[in-house]
């Protein structure tokens, strides 16, 4: 499994598995099906986890927790990204009047201190702001993020969801580089590849992550020309329609990192065929252009 540093000795597995689902209603969030889950991912190379606070209604850092509890020896073995900001009434803030964003320094040292409690470990890899806050102090919130990661409560720190200017702004107030921005990237969301997002970053050689790689799960289940295509290559090279769409961003030269997020193990095993796809030029803007619904100009 290729990998990517984001920090000073800090690398991320290429591909990430994301475990915003981990949680959801139904699934199974016993400590043998998430134990099995990360094992999976372990034994195809994918060795960094992507968790947020609010996942789950605030409980997917504790089903995660609890496996890592039963199973102490994994944590060595993996990354762990987590995120904070979202404020909304449910589970431990379930007395909140509405759902609004919190970058003061109150809230992220407690959210990470809540975090790293539900999760059980010392300290995460990467925490991120998860979404751009209109009423920001950029140095209340810069200087609370340098100090998370002087006091190794974060190996690194970046964003999610940010555009270029809120990603300026805050940069502008802190010490500590940040180290890369989560957004929404796959077939589905080509707007990022020209309305300067994903320059911004390729520019500074920062890796991007992309959320909802298979758009929520779209490119999976749809029709028209983009699944015709998908389905096509799929079938040339012996993969499906998943493997593809993924290895359409890999081909990108921006550095992306594809989260994945799945509850179903025969996917999670086969997460890491996108690795072996062969994605060409020709063959990228053949899916761009049936994404956009036109021919390049």
């Amino acid at each position: 499994m290729e990998r990517l540093e984001l920090a000073e000795d800090l690398s991320f597995s290429r591909l990430v598995y994301g475990m915003w689902r981990l949680a959801d209603e139904g699934a199974d969030t016993s400590i043998a099906a998430v134990t099995r889950k990360i094992e999976l991912c372990l034994d195809q190379g994918i060795t960094t986890f992507d968790q947020a606070d609010i996942y789950g209604g605030y409980a997917a850092e504790a089903v995660l927790g609890a496996a890592l509890k039963a199973n102490p020896g994994l944590r060595n073995q993996m990354e762990i990204a987590t995120k904070c900001d979202i404020v909304a009434p449910v589970g431990r803030h379930a007395n909140a009047p509405h759902k609004y964003y919190d970058t003061s320094r109150a809230h992220i040292d407690a959210s990470v201190e809540a975090s790293l409690a539900e999760m059980g470990v010392e300290h995460v890899d990467l925490l991120l702001i998860h979404r751009p806050d209109p009423f920001m102090d950029h140095f209340e919130t810069g200087a609370a993020l340098d100090d998370i990661v002087a006091s190794g409560k974060a190996r690194a720190v970046g964003v999610s969801n940010f555009r270029p200017w809120d990603w300026d702004l805050l940069q502008s107030a802190m010490k500590t580089p940040l180290a890369t921005n989560q957004i929404e990237l796959s077939l589905s969301e080509i707007n990022p590849f020209t309305n300067g997002d994903l320059a911004f970053h390729q520019r500074q050689g920062q890796p991007v992550m992309a959320w909802s790689p298979l758009g929520g799960g779209s490119l999976m289940t749809g029709s028209g020309d983009v699944a015709h295509i998908l389905d096509e290559i799929a079938r040339d090279q012996g993969v499906d329609r998943a493997a593809v769409a993924i290895a359409f961003l890999l081909a990108h030269p921006a550095r992306i990192l594809p989260v994945l997020g799945t509850n179903n193990m025969d996917r999670i095993a086969s997460i890491s065929d996108a690795m072996s796809v062969k994605i060409d030029r020709p063959a990228w803007f053949r899916l761009y252009q049936a994404a956009l619904g036109r021919e390049v100009a």
